[in-house]
C-alpha cells in the first residue's frame, strides 16, 4: 500500500460537476434556454478541470512507482492511462473509458457545437462514476487488486 493523496480539490470538481448536470437536466425539462446554455458552458469546463486534475494525481501516485517527475511530465496522457494501469490504479475498461473520455475533452476543446455536448452529457454519469473511483484509490492508497474489482 501507498501513501493517501489529498484527493479534496477533485472531489470538490467532481460534485460541482454532479450539481451542475442535476440543475442541466431540471433545466432541460423546464425548458429553459438561457440556463442550459450556461450550464453546459459549466459542464463542459467541468469535464476538462476534472480530468486535468485526475492525470495531476495519477502522476503524483506513479511517482511512488519509481517514475521521474519529468518523465511524467513529458508523458502522453494515453501512456500514463497505461501506466495507471500497470500499477493497477485502473482496470483495462477504466483505462478504455478514460481515453474515450479524453478523446472527449480533446474535441470539445475546440468545438462547443451541440453534438460534442451532447457526446459528453452522455459520457458524463460513467466519468464521475470512474474519476470518484480513481479519487478513493489515489486517496486510500489502495489499487484495483487490493479492491477485487
Amino acid at each position: 500500500m501507498t501513501t493517501p493523496i489529498n484527493t479534496d480539490h477533485l472531489q470538490n470538481t467532481l460534485r460541482a460537476l454532479e450539481t451542475a448536470y442535476s440543475m442541466y437536466q431540471r433545466a432541460v425539462e423546464e425548458q429553459e434556454p438561457t440556463t442550459q446554455e450556461v450550464l453546459r458552458m459549466a459542464i463542459i469546463k467541468g469535464f476538462e478541470l476534472a480530468q486535468e486534475v485526475s492525470f495531476r494525481l495519477i502522476r503524483r501516485r506513479l511517482r511512488d512507482f519509481g517514475y521521474g517527475i519529468r518523465r511524467l511530465e513529458a508523458t502522453p496522457v494515453r501512456e500514463l492511462l497505461r501506466l495507471a494501469a500497470q500499477h493497477s490504479l485502473l482496470s483495462i475498461p477504466e483505462v478504455e473509458r478514460w481515453f474515450t473520455y479524453r478523446d472527449n475533452r480533446n474535441s470539445t476543446a475546440h468545438d462547443y457545437g451541440d453534438a460534442f455536448v451532447q457526446q459528453t452529457l452522455t459520457l458524463l454519469p460513467d466519468f464521475i462514476r470512474d474519476a470518484y473511483a480513481l479519487a478513493e484509490r489515489l486517496r486510500t492508497g489502495k489499487t484495483i487488486v487490493e479492491d477485487d474489482l
